[in-house]
């Protein structure tokens, strides 16, 4: 039986930064951005709030870029504060790159599995796509959809009755699809010598 599940964000992600003020880590960024115009050059920033004293952090979306060369729909975008334009920007590795900031996904997304709470996990062919580049443990996924604990699962792993054309330890952003396969379903071993 084949499901879709998709990984769903529920909000920004924490962006993980030291706080100049506080030396805390943790910046929430809440869908602001501040654009400088500068005779024909152009800068904007995605503001960002450490989540302890509130402090704001500017990081560069935009910089010294000559106005003619952006497109007017996403300045017009970032005048709106469009959370939205956020949200697709702390996804774009060269932005977090430009300005040496990682993120923290915990509790800022969700498993869809758009069918039983937990399905039978013996009959289960899953194909997970993922909405936005969220890195998540496939083990975490298939133990949270099929209602398993995640021991069991790295044990279904290591004896091939849970398999992908990906690999399941680590952690993935990307679409991917497994199969756990029935006890019934395997193929006995076959002795040598002996017909089939």
């Amino acid at each position: 039986m084949l499901q879709n599940w998709v990984v769903m964000p529920t909000c920004l992600p924490t962006v993980l930064r030291r706080c100049h003020t506080c030396a805390s880590g943790r910046f929430r960024a809440n869908g602001k951005f501040r654009v400088n115009a500068n005779h024909k050059l152009i800068d904007a920033w995605l503001l960002v709030l450490c989540t302890t004293c509130g402090d704001t952090v500017k990081l560069t979306v935009l910089e010294r870029v000559n106005v003619r060369s952006v497109r007017p729909a996403l300045l017009d975008r970032m005048h709106d504060n469009d959370p939205a334009l956020a949200a697709e920007l702390l996804q774009d590795p060269v932005l977090l790159r430009r300005n040496r900031v990682a993120l923290d996904w915990d509790s800022a997304w969700r498993l869809d599995t758009s069918g039983p709470d937990h399905p039978d996990p013996e009959v289960i062919d899953v194909s997970v796509r993922f909405a936005a580049r969220i890195p998540v443990r496939p083990v975490r996924l298939i133990a949270e959809g099929c209602g398993l604990p995640r021991a069991e699962v790295e044990r279904l792993i290591a004896d091939g009755s849970l398999v992908s054309a990906v690999r399941l330890t680590g952690k993935l952003s990307g679409d991917f699809t497994f199969m756990l396969k029935r006890p019934g379903d395997r193929t006995p071993d076959l002795v040598p010598g002996e017909d089939c």
